[in-house]
């Protein structure tokens, strides 16, 4: 199957945001995707994997057959469970690391680093069991619960589009409990990004690249409406990221917004962030389409493809980075902006360099297997 470049920049946006936002102190992440919308890049990574699960499994599917399809993604959720457990694992000795060279760090709990030294095995096991999740890693334990169902959800999905999109839509209804029933470390219960409630954006962009070719030509008839009602809903959610940080006038407005809305919850998956991602996706795909594309074409874009490309290996880079760019920039005293926007370019670069690494470890793997 070819690689779509825009859909790999996104991709590499994602990690990237993800990475430069568990940052606290980094000068980047005043310009990430969180700050510009009611969403982040949490949910720009769950829909661009959904989307990718769609796109691979109809290729597959149609090449192989289901059985194929279906073994694809159950082998593909096994390696993202050892990606968690060698990235919770990574993660644990690089802050023990840190803290024993002296560089103090807030991106990450501390108490990882003692567990993984003097409770090594339990540390691993309740990694390995989803008992615990990492945070900074909490977003792929959701990813392997949502992959490892893939193989049962997307036949129902695809044969009923309507009956699936209903129950979906009833299980993210009744998420908050089911998630609070799940045993796990939190005292609250359940995982941070509840899967009850996030599968409903996860199969939301399965059906976008299973049916994309059905579904395209039917909206297009309507794209004048869809592109107005949808430009209305990001304004709004750019007038509630944004607004607030213009004075008191623009401030109550902001306040008044989000009154509107209620109370925004992104751990569930709430009805208003869900709304904006999708509305921004129409526009990124019908409006700004050619835009987007040359984005994706000029030097940036590569880039940021070649780290989307790199899959999980990037992805646990950007964690690992986002620690340890938090410890070079929690100096004693006040760190100059300076300091922490070289910080942040550098763990950009690396991650890109990390990147160019994952390309060249897919080629040889490649040729192996020929």
């Amino acid at each position: 199957m070819n690689r779509i470049l825009a859909l790999d920049m996104l991709r590499g946006y994602a990690l990237v945001a993800i990475m430069l936002d568990h940052m606290p102190v980094g000068v980047l992440r005043g310009y990430t995707l969180a700050n510009f919308a009611v969403f982040d890049a949490a949910e720009l990574f769950v829909l661009l994997s959904g989307f990718l699960v769609g796109l691979v499994w109809v290729a597959i599917e149609a090449k192989q057959g289901r059985r194929a399809a279906q073994w694809r993604f159950l082998r593909r959720a096994g390696q993202v469970w050892l990606a968690l457990l060698a990235g919770g694992i990574l993660l644990a000795l690089l802050s023990r690391g840190l803290l024993e060279a002296g560089f103090p760090h807030t991106a990450v709990w501390t108490e990882y680093a003692r567990w993984i030294i003097e409770f090594p095995v339990g540390y691993i096991v309740t990694l390995a069991t989803l008992w615990m999740q990492p945070n900074l890693l909490d977003v792929l334990a959701l990813y392997v619960i949502l992959l490892a169902f893939v193989p049962l959800t997307v036949p129902l999905l695809l044969r009923y589009p309507f009956a699936f999109a209903i129950c979906s839509l009833a299980l993210w209804a009744v998420s908050g409990p089911l998630n609070e029933a799940l045993p796990n470390q939190r005292v609250e219960g359940g995982l941070l990004f509840n899967p009850f409630g996030w599968q409903v954006l996860f199969h939301t962009g399965i059906a976008m690249g299973a049916f994309r070719k059905q579904l395209m030509p039917f909206l297009l008839r309507y794209r004048t409406w869809l592109t107005a009602i949808a430009t209305v809903i990001v304004l709004y959610s750019l007038a509630m990221a944004q607004l607030w940080r213009y004075g008191p006038e623009a401030k109550a407005i902001s306040k008044m917004l989000w009154e509107l809305v209620g109370p925004v919850n992104k751990w569930g998956l709430d009805e208003m962030r869900y709304v904006s991602i999708i509305a921004a996706s129409w526009l990124v795909a019908v409006p700004l389409a050619r835009p987007l594309a040359w984005v994706a074409e000029s030097a940036p874009g590569r880039a940021l493809a070649l780290i989307g490309r790199g899959g999980l290996i990037t992805f646990v880079a950007c964690v690992l980075l986002s620690v340890l760019g938090d410890a070079l920039m929690n100096t004693p005293g006040m760190t100059s902006w300076v300091r922490r926007l070289a910080v942040d370019l550098w763990t950009i670069g690396v991650l890109w360099l990390v990147g160019v690494y994952a390309q060249g470890y897919g080629r040889r793997k490649k040729a192996t297997k020929r």
